[in-house]
């Protein structure tokens, strides 16, 4: 058992959201009991993942997509009504971090999507993009067939880059608009979660492989990471529930 603040505190302390510009407020975004014994994580807070929660008897979730984000309907109606209801009904606290676990260094989706997909050599390379490379090449095929036997999704490949891939850029999510990153540093390909229309002219015009892996899919497992340390640090149970997503 770990007391709500004792985690809070924990939390900002790793993930420091105070350097980060975000488009929803990061931390604890609905209130519950006070003692925590068990720790649901989740990629989104949907009323799925809070009725798994429930049905856990969990006393907080931790998720990377939360509530309450920048242009949406204030209104408490409809889906937004049900979801708060749920968590206030039965006093489970939410709690949301979307760019500061993006970019952890040892949490982040970035990071651990680059060990999933056994990217060698990780590291930042500018604003939210990383940069990395494989033991050995592989052709584009090969990488499209690693990226979908780990996150059992098959991606969309473009194809714009040289007949072998060594290094890569990536960013998960909806970070399609990074591909000029990846090509300004001459790299390879490039890996995010979703794609745009612009997306396809951009990578075959600037020579690099671009990959869609999905937005749910790369995102899984920053905050799979960051539920087992916390588990770990304070003797928490800890339950990654997976609601599946193809987008």
């Amino acid at each position: 058992m770990a007391h709500r603040n004792e985690i809070m505190a924990l939390l900002e302390s790793w993930l420091t959201p105070e350097k980060f510009q975000d488009y929803s407020p990061n931390g604890l975004q609905v209130e519950g009991k006070a003692e925590i014994n068990t720790l649901i994580t989740g990629v989104t807070a949907s009323q799925a993942l809070l009725d798994a929660a429930v049905e856990l008897k969990a006393d907080m979730v931790l998720v990377h997509h939360g509530y309450f984000w920048k242009g949406e309907d204030q209104r408490v109606v409809g889906i937004k009504r049900n979801r708060l209801k749920t968590l206030l009904t039965h006093e489970i606290n939410l709690v949301g971090y979307h760019l500061p676990l993006d970019d952890h260094p040892l949490y982040g989706n970035n990071r651990n999507l680059a060990r999933v997909l056994g990217i060698d050599s990780p590291e930042p390379l500018n604003g939210l993009v990383w940069r990395g490379e494989f033991a050995q090449t592989l052709t584009p095929q090969a990488l499209s067939e690693r990226i979908s036997g780990c996150l059992q999704r098959q991606p969309l490949h473009i194809e714009g880059g040289p007949d072998l891939i060594k290094t890569v850029a990536w960013c998960t999510g909806g970070a399609q608009g990074f591909i000029d990153t990846a090509a300004d540093a001459g790299l390879d390909a490039y890996i995010s979660g979703e794609i745009s229309e612009p997306t396809t002219h951009t990578a075959r015009e600037r020579g690099i492989h671009y990959f869609a892996a999905g937005h749910h899919a790369t995102e899984r497992y920053g905050v799979q990471a960051l539920g087992e340390a916390l588990a770990k640090e304070l003797g928490l149970a800890h339950r990654f529930i997976e609601c599946d997503n193809p987008a």
